[in-house]
């Protein structure tokens, strides 16, 4: 597989009136084409830093960040980004929510609304189409969210905590979706999330971050032996117990 995603040295920190705040320090790690891949690390450590200099609403201090070998501010390719919240407008029917991205680009081509009626259709959104934001369970708001980011075809997927709203059982039926969608598309995914289960649930590698200023720890590919593969089903793999003490234990001997 061919690498989508390059990071290479990266170092960041926040300049304050009281001082400089180290955010990352020598961040390198690479992410290949199709590949879901998640970060876990302390809170604060720096996880939703990455994200934005990924996504190019910061630029690093040290190091350099490569989209299919050219460098992130010269790459052509959509980046899509999830954030916590869905940040659907209750002005809006779902519709309109979700061909928001392509409306701002001035991308509203017959293809891209074309692929906007799929997925809603395909994903059970269509009968909703002209309902409002409130008017969905959180689930389907961030169905709707993840539909609004897809309609632009992204390359790559960043995922910041899509799920850490939602109650329990709701993000676990949500993620088990989510991933679903994910495969089903064939995208390339980068997640950020501070729940172990839900890292090694949907992942092919986790990569494990220390406290700011981030390092990283360790990359742990995931491997579970279960026939078609799912978020949920992932959880009940024998060795998902294995992953999740492995993880935990370096989250917490550097603590």
């Amino acid at each position: 597989m061919k690498k989508i995603l390059d990071v290479r040295d990266v170092g960041m920190a926040y300049h304050t009136v009281s001082g400089e705040i180290p955010a990352l320090s020598h961040i390198s790690f690479s992410v290949e084409e199709g590949e879901f891949v998640s970060l876990v690390g302390p809170s604060g450590c720096g996880k939703s830093t990455l994200l934005n200099l990924i996504a190019g609403l910061l630029v690093p201090e040290q190091g350099s960040i490569l989209i299919r070998g050219v460098p992130l501010e010269q790459s052509s390719l959509t980046i899509g980004y999830m954030l916590q919240k869905d940040h659907l407008f209750e002005w809006r029917t779902i519709y309109e929510n979700v061909i928001l991205g392509l409306e701002i680009q001035k991308k509203k081509t017959p293809e891209h609304l074309e692929r906007v009626n799929r997925l809603l259709t395909e994903y059970g959104l269509k009968d909703f189409r002209d309902a409002r934001p409130s008017q969905l369970s959180g689930g389907m708001r961030q169905r709707a969210a993840l539909i609004r980011t897809l309609a632009l075809d992204p390359s790559l997927l960043l995922l910041d905590e899509p799920f850490s709203a939602l109650d329990y059982q709701t993000r676990l039926n949500v993620s088990d979706d989510i991933g679903a969608i994910i495969k089903k598309e064939k995208k390339t995914a980068l997640l950020v999330t501070h729940d172990i289960s839900e890292a090694i649930s949907m992942s092919d590698r986790v990569i494990v971050l220390s406290k700011s200023p981030a390092v990283i720890r360790s990359v742990i590919p995931v491997f579970l032996e279960i026939p078609n593969r799912t978020p949920m089903a992932s959880r009940n793999a024998p060795e998902f117990k294995t992953y999740f003490n492995r993880i935990w234990k370096e989250l917490n001997d550097h603590e």
